[in-house]
């Protein structure tokens, strides 16, 4: 900080511990790195499709596909038969002469390429032997693993396509590449054109827990009825088309099981015909319900429509009574769903069925049914809290992103852990049976379920209808939705852990391991961290730190808006985020997205300055006032406990000028040539200086590195010598011009005696024992965040714990 002047040169701010002598000038390489480099030059071009403000373009374009289904599942082989009419509209401007369908049954083939490329060590197994020195670990298979061989082993699996054909039932010429069949058109399908065709297939259904799938059945030998009874969950199910998209043309890479899909959008019919006693979910509405419900169950669906709290379609004891007694007659479902990108559905016996009617203030779905379905073995955890979450995660969800855009919702308890379809979810959460007959639950398996239904329901916004590409972008849907996912648990109950707290990234972002988040799935070594907890990390930081919660969720909701119903990639997300809030951050995608830089920034230094007034009376005293504050020699104050006394003091009556005056004496020359600085200035110079002479305001200087390579904003915490505290927020762009160290002036009435940096652990700085000033002595880094964590104690069923009786002391001997 300085002031020109016309008389005595520049009036300057000095360091207060004094003076700094002059180095020489060392010629070195250049370090500078653009951190703020637009991104622009990574991304595609915007073009008539996709346009630079992140808008579909005025020539926005996607396909159409609607489907006639028919599909029958036999339980007792475990085996689906269905038969399906697909109509194809092409809106592209491409001519087309064949299409690409997927065949994702076909991944649990022993051939497939998912199966041929399993890495020993990614797939149950532990690596294989590694020397380290003379030594070498012996290669060892987990039983599952084994478990999942010998059931591919025993069941053939993968599609059998019986017929495909033209509607007048020519057949169409196709070729099967994995999990891929391409449909060779007899003839070029042009623009604007639709076209017709019939499949017919049939494939055994996956046991779920054998084969690890994300649908297949699951069996309960321990049933009342004998021989027991399955839940069917079942998805990726029939042939469906590939996208055909305006970034890529045809999304036909294989499916190798982590990344998932990017699909079509279209209107289904669907009827499923299941065994008589058997209760379905599935997307879309029921169309048929008096032939497929008792009358009973009928009135009940309609009071649950206003009703308080979930109310019993199916009710515990009508589900047990259908365990007991089974049925060998069928019965067929009928559904509907319009403008969905897929179809799953499930089928049990064992289904409780619970509803709950949501309003919204939507014009297109102005009611939402939300259901859910589970067996006993999960309540009562299930009719307290599924379907009221589902209901919570529409609440939450509408305001950060659009009205939830069907009629129904619906969460399904059975084998999948967590999946999400257009409508219905599948989420895993159980109870468990105690010898006098209750079912109790862990703290965690309640957290569990209330996380698992927020995210898959909150999945039927994202990917579901804002329709990314999972196959290529899982980050996309999964880093989105675990963003948002957060802020609904957060809102449902702050006490519960929700996982994204900026602190709980920084292992992954500092092990070794790590890749940019811009990785495609299958490549993706962690999945966790990389494409659900990096990203929702990231996304929080935006709207807590960088840009702030007003212009975050403008941004984030006009996104979201845009992209309803049409297929975004990221360039689309970035591009909107800058031109709905006004801010760059170019600098946040490429280092959070691109890199695997992590932050750690370091408070190396806090100077304080004192004004230079040149006035010998006050700068001369301030010097001297710094010499007496410096420690006194240690040989002259161990002279001094030795006894010694100097010679000045054993000799007081030689005494001289300098006795009585130091160096710091004030003379009527130096106040002369100030007085004659003075009458140099001009008028606003004389009056500035006057003003800062008046204020006497402390001037500190900090001094921070960039250690970890991702530049971020500074948010401060200064306290001052009083004990009042105060938050400064430094936007990341003061790193523009220099990535690696910036130095910041801070102003202040009263005199600072700690700087803190990420007071709140809120930019995932690895490593916060340099973030202090004076330095702190605090727990290491593993222990710090490892004392952050919830402890497992949330794992003990405490509701069956309780129950246990104190021993006394002659039972203890």
């Amino acid at each position: 900080m300085k002031w020109r002047n016309a008389g005595l040169g520049t009036l300057a701010m000095a360091i207060f511990a004094g003076a700094v002598s002059a180095q020489p000038v060392v010629q070195s390489k250049g370090n500078y790195i653009d951190k703020f480099r637009q991104l622009d030059e990574s991304l595609p071009t915007a073009n008539i499709y996709r346009n630079a403000a992140g808008q579909p373009g005025h020539a926005y374009w996607q396909q159409q596909v609607d489907y006639d289904i028919q599909v029958t599942l036999d339980e007792s082989r475990r085996r689906l038969s269905g038969s399906e009419t697909i109509r194809y509209e092409n809106n592209s401007p491409d001519t087309l002469s064949y299409l690409w369908l997927q065949l994702d049954q076909n991944i649990f083939r022993p051939d497939s390429r998912a199966s041929m490329s399993s890495d020993f060590s990614r797939s149950g197994g532990r690596s294989l032997p590694v020397e380290s020195g003379a030594r070498s670990e012996p290669a060892r298979m987990s039983l599952s693993e084994l478990r999942r061989m010998q059931f591919i082993e025993d069941t053939p699996m993968g599609y059998d396509l019986e017929s495909v054909t033209d509607v007048a039932g020519n057949e169409l010429s196709y070729t099967v590449v994995g999990t891929l069949m391409r449909l060779d058109l007899p003839a070029p399908l042009r623009s604007g054109d639709e076209v017709e065709f019939q499949i017919d297939f049939s494939f055994n259904i996956p046991e779920e827990d054998a084969v690890s799938a994300r649908s297949g059945y699951e069996h309960f030998p321990e049933d009342e009825r004998e021989g027991g009874n399955d839940i069917f969950v079942i998805a990726q199910w029939f042939p469906r088309l590939a996208a055909y998209t305006d970034y890529e043309g045809w999304t036909n890479k294989e499916f190798l099981g982590s990344g998932e899909f990017t699909l079509e959008f279209g209107d289904y019919d669907v009827e499923i015909t299941v065994p008589d006693d058997h209760i379905v979910s599935a997307t879309g509405v029921l169309q048929n319900p008096a032939e497929v419900l008792t009358a009973t169950q009928q009135q009940r669906l309609e009071s649950a429509r206003d009703a308080e709290r979930p109310v019993y379609i199916v009710t515990p004891e009508e589900a047990l009574e259908n365990e007991r007694e089974g049925s060998s007659d069928t019965k067929t479902w009928r559904f509907e769903a319009d403008n969905v990108r897929d179809f799953a559905w499930a089928s049990s016996r064992k289904f409780i069925w619970d509803a709950k009617g949501f309003e919204q203030d939507s014009e297109e779905v102005p009611f939402v049914m939300a259901m859910s379905f589970f067996p006993k073995e999960g309540d009562p955890l299930w009719s307290d809290y599924s379907t009221e979450v589902v209901i919570h995660t529409m609440e939450v969800y509408n305001r950060f992103a659009f009205d939830y855009p069907y009629p129904v919702a619906q969460s399904v308890n059975g084998p999948v852990g967590g999946m999400e379809y257009p409508m219905i979810t599948f989420n895993g959460p159980r109870t468990t049976l105690q010898d006098d007959g209750s079912r109790t639950y862990s703290l965690s398996e309640k957290q569990f379920l209330i996380g698992v239904v927020i995210h898959e329901i909150g999945h039927i916004y994202f990917p579901m209808t804002v329709n990314t590409d999972e196959r290529q972008w899982t980050w996309m849907d999964e880093g989105l939705n675990s963003f948002l996912d957060a802020v609904a648990g957060l809102e449902w109950d702050p006490d519960i852990p929700w996982g994204n707290e900026p602190r709980n990234i920084v292992p992954y972002m500092v092990s070794t391991d790590q890749q940019p988040i811009m990785t495609q799935s299958d490549s993706v070594t962690r999945l966790g961290p990389n494409a659900y907890s990096k990203p929702a990390t990231a996304l929080r930081i935006l709207r807590e730190t960088v840009m702030g919660r007003e212009l975050f969720d403008f941004a984030f909701r006009e996104f979201s808006q845009r992209w309803k119903f049409k297929r975004p990639t990221p360039a689309d997300f970035f591009r909107t985020m800058e031109d709905a809030s006004g801010i760059d951050l170019d600098w946040f995608w490429r280092g959070w997205f691109y890199t695997t830089d992590h932050v750690d920034i370091a408070l190396e230094q806090v100077y304080e300055m004192r004004l230079d007034t040149h006035d010998p009376d006050i700068d001369l005293n301030r010097q001297r006032e710094a010499e007496a504050n410096k420690p006194a020699s240690t040989s002259a104050l161990r002279n001094r406990e030795e006894g010694m006394r100097p010679w000045v003091e054993r000799n007081p009556d030689v005494r001289d000028f300098y006795d009585e005056n130091d160096i710091y004496t004030v003379t009527n020359k130096e106040r002369n040539e100030y007085q004659s600085f003075l009458d140099s200035l001009e008028p606003w110079e004389k009056a500035t200086l006057e003003r800062a002479l008046e204020e006497d305001r402390h001037y500190y200087v900090l001094s921070f590195s960039n250690q970890g390579g991702l530049v971020m904003p500074l948010p401060l915490q200064l306290t001052y010598e009083d004990g009042s505290t105060e938050r400064v927020d430094i936007p990341a762009e003061i790193w523009r011009r220099n990535a690696h160290q910036v130095s910041k002036l801070i102003v202040s009435d009263k005199a600072l005696e700690e700087v803190v940096l990420d007071p709140e652990w809120e930019i995932a700085d690895a490593d916060i024992h340099n973030n202090y000033y004076p330095r702190r002595i605090i727990p290491s880094r593993v222990e710090a965040y490892k004392s952050s964590q919830s402890s497992r104690l949330v794992d003990r069923d405490i509701m069956q714990d309780i129950k246990t009786e104190l021993n006394s002391d002659d039972e203890e001997e």
